[in-house]
């Protein structure tokens, strides 16, 4: 493949990248942004909130912006009106807290994923000499799956999950792909008519998951766990990888006709991860466009 292309720099980390309405969207972790960025590189900070500080982003089928705020105080799940105004989208007092990842798909049922643990409390004391995966350690809690239906209900759909992250819904509805970044795969569930899963199913592993996204093909890009971004088919089977010089924390498929690959990338300090600004959007042209959600 084509070597990247630096189309944003100066972040400080970028996350959850989504294709809507003609542009690249994203959330500028530790700046407190959210932003848009069209094919030829005219960005727009379209929010800036220190209070919600954007984490995750998608959108509703009436064009409405679903985020999902790190500080969790003004609720855990947001709405962003038409004129601007930031509401509460639903009542969730039901569900575990820390919410990480979403996804809507394309009949408008929401999920959401967390993890009520610290992350980087963890991650800062790991005992290097233990071998084991990541979700074997002591400390970690296991993860989840909540769906929140248009008619503003919420319950949990999967748990178990080992430290969730990026999230995709087929184009047919009839497959939720999740990242399991601590047990190194993704997996599958078949989504019922109501929204629920089931059918839970290895899709690939040998990866580090993260942020992920679907290609005509059926083939999903995500990060290997190394400094590159590899196109995976269901099974494991690598068939493109692109190679950065630093960490890539999710991926989207966008531009004209969804053929160019997106990536935001990083320098990742765990001791410091918002102390420098080593953040890059980057795009290639892609060898399949991108379909379903996100």
């Amino acid at each position: 493949m084509d070597e990247p292309k630096v189309v944003l720099s100066d972040l400080v980390v970028g996350e959850s990248p989504r294709w809507h309405e003609g542009r690249l969207w994203f959330c500028n972790w530790g700046a407190h942004e959210i932003i848009a960025v069209d094919p030829d590189g005219n960005a727009e900070v379209v929010l800036r909130d220190a209070e919600v500080d954007p984490h995750s982003i998608d959108w509703l089928p009436d064009g409405r912006m679903l985020i999902v705020p790190k500080n969790t105080e003004r609720g855990r799940l947001l709405r962003r009106e038409p004129n601007g105004d930031i509401v509460s989208h639903a009542d969730l007092s039901g569900l575990p807290s820390g919410f990480n990842e979403i996804v809507v798909d394309g009949r408008g049922n929401v999920y959401v994923n967390g993890a009520d643990f610290d992350f980087l409390s963890f991650i800062s004391t790991l005992d290097h000499t233990d071998q084991r995966p990541l979700h074997l350690r002591p400390g970690f809690v296991p993860g989840f799956i909540a769906l929140i239906t248009p008619d503003g209900r919420s319950r949990i759909v999967a748990e178990d999950i080992a430290f969730p992250n990026g999230m995709l819904v087929t184009p047919d509805n009839a497959t939720l792909i999740i990242s399991e970044s601590f047990a190194g795969r993704l997996s599958a569930f078949d989504v019922a008519a109501d929204g629920g899963l089931s059918g839970r199913r290895v899709w690939a592993e040998g990866l580090g998951p993260d942020g992920i996204c679907r290609d005509a093909d059926g083939a999903v890009w995500t990060s290997s766990g190394e400094t590159d971004c590899v196109r995976v088919a269901e099974g494991g089977e690598i068939l493109d990888r692109v190679d950065f010089d630093r960490s890539p924390f999710a991926c989207m498929l966008g531009g004209p006709e969804r053929r160019t690959l997106y990536v935001v990338a990083a320098t990742w300090n765990p001791e410091n991860p918002f102390g420098g600004r080593t953040g890059q959007l980057l795009a290639v042209p892609a060898p399949a466009a991108g379909v379903g959600w996100p």
